[in-house]
C-alpha cells in the first residue's frame, strides 16, 4: 500500500488485528443474550460490551495519535476533519470522518466480529456500514457535545434503519467527559436540530412536560477501554465537558441495515464535507458503503437461536 492509496477499496481485512469466526458457534459465543436486546430495545442503548482486548486499543491509540497530526500523508482522504490545537501538543480537541480510509486498524475496525454479530441483531439485518468517527477530548477541555439524536443529521438516507457503536479507547468516566444517555428517549420520535457544541441543554426548549421528566433521568455511561455502547438513532446522548489529567479517547461505527438507500433531497445545510452522498433513491453500497454482515452468508441460515430486535 502506497502513501496515498486509500482502503476503502478492501471490503476485507487488511490485517490480522481481528480474528475472525470460522463457525456458527464461534458466531453464537458472541451474541447478546436476550436480556440484552430487550435492554436495548427499552432504553434505546446497551453499553459495556468488550470489543477491543489491550493489544487492539494500544494499536488503534497510536494509530489515532498519528491521524491526529494535519501532516498524515493521507489526510485528504477525511470525510471531515476539525482540529483545535493549543500551545500543548497534549491538549488537541480533535473530531474526524473517514479514519477507516487512513489507518489499517481503523479499517479492519468495521469487520470486529463483536461489531458485526451486535449490530446484526440490534438492527434484525444484513448490515453495512455508514461511516467512521474518532474523537479526543483532552485533559482540561471544555468539548461539551450538546444533547442530540444522530438521525436529525442522517436524514439525507432512508428509511430509518440506523445504529451507532461508540468504543472507549481509554477509560470514560464522568470527569472525563463519558457519554450520557436518556433512557427511553428512542420513543420521542425525531425532535428539531439544536446544534452540537455551546449550550448543553439546548435540547429542552423542543420537549413537552412528559419528555422533561425522562430527561432529568439521564444516566452517565461509564467504560472500561475496548468496551463499547450501542444505541438506537433516535436515542437522545451527550457528553460535558472533559475535567480530568487524562485524555477522552473514541472511536465510532455507524451502521445502518443493508436497503437504506440515499436521499439528499433531505440534506440540510453545509458540513458534508467530502463524505460520498450518492444520488437520489440509490441504496447505499459500493466503495464507501461495504456489507459487514450477512446472516445467511455468516451463519449458512440457521438464525432461529439468536435474538433480534423486534422478535
Amino acid at each position: 500500500m502506497d502513501s496515498i492509496e486509500d482502503l476503502a477499496i478492501y471490503h476485507q481485512p487488511i490485517t490480522d488485528t481481528f480474528k475472525q469466526p470460522d463457525s456458527h458457534e464461534q458466531w453464537l459465543q458472541l451474541a447478546l443474550s436476550s436480556e440484552q436486546v430487550k435492554t436495548f430495545e427499552q432504553q434505546g442503548f446497551i453499553a459495556g460490551i468488550p470489543v477491543l482486548d489491550s493489544d487492539q486499543v494500544q494499536c488503534l491509540r497510536q494509530q489515532l495519535d498519528r491521524l491526529m497530526n494535519p501532516n498524515h500523508p493521507r489526510n485528504s482522504l477525511f470525510y471531515e476533519y476539525h482540529v483545535d490545537e493549543s500551545e500543548d501538543p497534549d491538549t488537541v480537541l480533535f473530531h474526524a470522518l473517514g479514519g477507516w480510509r487512513i489507518e489499517k486498524g481503523f479499517h479492519d475496525l468495521l469487520f470486529s466480529p463483536v461489531i458485526r454479530m451486535v449490530s446484526y441483531q440490534l438492527l434484525a439485518s444484513a448490515v453495512r456500514f455508514f461511516h467512521d468517527q474518532l474523537f479526543c477530548k483532552p485533559p482540561q477541555h471544555g468539548g461539551v457535545v450538546s444533547w442530540h439524536q444522530d438521525f436529525s443529521y442522517w436524514t439525507w438516507t432512508q428509511p430509518m434503519a440506523h445504529l451507532t457503536c461508540w468504543i472507549a479507547l481509554d477509560d470514560t468516566t464522568r470527569d472525563n467527559g463519558c457519554l450520557h444517555y436518556i433512557p427511553g428517549s428512542h420513543r420521542w420520535g425525531l425532535l428539531p436540530v439544536t446544534g452540537l457544541s455551546g449550550e448543553m441543554d439546548s435540547v429542552r426548549e423542543n420537549l413537552d412536560s412528559s419528555q422533561r421528566q425522562d430527561f432529568d433521568r439521564q444516566v452517565a455511561v461509564e467504560l472500561h477501554a475496548g468496551e463499547a455502547v450501542f444505541h438506537h438513532p433516535l436515542t437522545m446522548h451527550g457528553s460535558f465537558q472533559n475535567i480530568s489529567s487524562s485524555p477522552r479517547r473514541g472511536a465510532v461505527v455507524n451502521l445502518v441495515a443493508d436497503g437504506v438507500w440515499s436521499n439528499p433531497e433531505a440534506l440540510q445545510g453545509p458540513g458534508t464535507g467530502n463524505f460520498p452522498i450518492l444520488p437520489q433513491g440509490e441504496f447505499l453500497g459500493g466503495e464507501f458503503y461495504p456489507l459487514l454482515f450477512d446472516p445467511q452468508r455468516e451463519l449458512s441460515g440457521e438464525i432461529g437461536e439468536i435474538p433480534l430486535v423486534g422478535q
